[in-house]
């Protein structure tokens, strides 16, 4: 199994809480170890190169079974500010710092352009899974994947699906294994569910009294 610390940061493996503990990432091995870094997660300020010297507070943890990738690939789903029209941004190198990747070895990054009024057709997606490099065996579910969560993306009002890594397992299952999501706050009153599950406390505080004050 895998505890996972939920704070709105990236770079939670490489990080270090406040009580000296370091990774908010952990593989467990038992029930007694999952409640030894429960505690020492929660209530406990992650600090990790996203959050800065604040860090931010870890309120629950996340436990998933533990799953080893036989390949790790990067998708995100964003919003183009320029063409006002969602891209896919993909790349083989998944599992690290995509701004690293696109430093370091920018050519291993494809940016896929997708018409709002078509969506992801079954010859993009297929197109995207293959140039990732999923096996032969798993091109299509990596398609379905990629298709789903672009649906998800259209229908929650998303302003940002990161799946990092997006997996190919040693058993060939297609898995995100990680995920970061955005949301638009315009979309709240027909997202409600999905803002229901908002923590404040992960976000900035200055932000948040804004929000709260009748300006436009």
């Amino acid at each position: 199994m895998v505890i996972k610390a939920q704070v709105l940061a990236g770079g939670r493996g490489k990080g270090t809480f406040d009580n000296g503990l370091k990774g908010g990432v952990r593989v467990i091995y038992s029930p007694t170890e999952a409640k030894m870094f429960a505690e020492q997660m929660i209530g406990h300020k992650l600090i990790t190169k996203q959050t800065g010297a604040a860090g931010r507070l870890c309120n629950a943890v996340y436990i998933v079974e533990r799953k080893f990738a036989r390949r790790e690939f990067y998708l995100a789903i964003l919003m183009d500010r320029q063409t006002q029209s969602p891209v896919i941004v993909s790349s083989s190198q998944g599992g690290m710092d995509i701004e690293t990747v696109a430093k370091e070895t920018p050519d291993a990054i494809r940016t896929t352009p997708i018409d709002i009024t078509i969506g992801v057709t079954d010859e993009i997606a297929r197109s995207i899974a293959t140039d990732l490099g999923f096996s032969a065996q798993c091109i299509e579910d990596a398609k379905n994947t990629i298709q789903n969560l672009y649906k998800v993306f259209i229908e929650k009002d998303a302003t940002q699906i990161e799946i990092n890594p997006l997996s190919e397992t040693s058993d060939h299952q297609v898995l995100a294994m990680d995920a970061k999501l955005g949301f638009d706050d315009n979309a709240e009153f027909r997202q409600k569910e999905i803002f229901s599950w908002r923590d404040t406390t992960q976000e900035d505080a200055d932000e948040v009294k804004a929000a709260d004050l009748p300006l436009n």
